[in-house]
């Protein structure tokens, strides 16, 4: 019923699966699309413009900071990130679903300039199971690993400012739930009132006949 798209802020401890989650949901539905952020810092082997990132200059970055055109952003290593407004506009405008799969201070930066944001966190089902995750990817130190469940403890203190929590135990349920949580946003009533004034006023003029 509701012909705009829902902007949809997925966050999770580092570990949680949320970025094979988004990937498979893309994959699975085509009502999504996922939010390209800007970059200053160079594109690596095979990387395309507009398509892994928005590759832009420092000044260029500067530019769209001081011109209040980005949600969120934030400098690593020397290079800025952040997510430009305008394409996640364009993509809500022609009826997608735009995903945001941010850390969660960037999350709700988002949030305060966009309150009707949906937020989701993304969690394994225990702490235990979030370590064994880490290990098993055999692609980090232990001192990498431990660093990553410091950060998890503190991002578990913002969890609660998020719309819900969903357990990735089994990745194709996980996969329904989202999709399911994201889909039930159309049906609010807040985005349905064009719909809602249409039924309220053809009720009126039959009462009139």
């Amino acid at each position: 019923m509701s012909k705009k798209g829902c902007l949809v802020i997925i966050s999770g401890f580092s570990g949680a699966g949320k970025g094979t989650v988004v990937k498979e949901l893309t994959a699975r539905y085509d009502c999504y699309a996922l939010s390209i952020s800007a970059t200053t810092r160079s594109p690596r082997p095979g990387e395309q413009d507009g398509r892994e990132y928005f590759f832009k200059t420092k000044e260029e970055f500067e530019d769209m900071i001081r011109q209040d055109a980005l949600y969120e952003y934030a400098q690593y290593v020397s290079n800025y990130y952040g997510t430009p407004k305008a394409y996640v506009q364009e993509q809500l405008n022609a009826g997608k679903d735009v995903i945001l799969e941010i850390e969660v201070q960037g999350a709700l930066k988002v949030k305060e300039k966009n309150p009707e944001a949906l937020l989701l966190f993304i969690t394994p089902p225990s702490a235990k199971e979030l370590r064994r995750r880490l290990v098993d990817r055999g692609t980090e130190t232990i001192e990498v690993i431990n660093d990553r469940m410091l950060r998890a403890v503190e991002e578990s203190d913002i969890m609660e400012h998020y719309d819900y929590l969903v357990v990735n135990d089994k990745l194709d349920e996980c996969v329904g739930e989202v999709h399911h949580l994201i889909q039930r946003e159309h049906l609010k009533m807040e985005a349905n009132q064009d719909m809602v004034d249409k039924i309220k006023k053809e009720l009126k003029e039959m009462k009139g006949e």
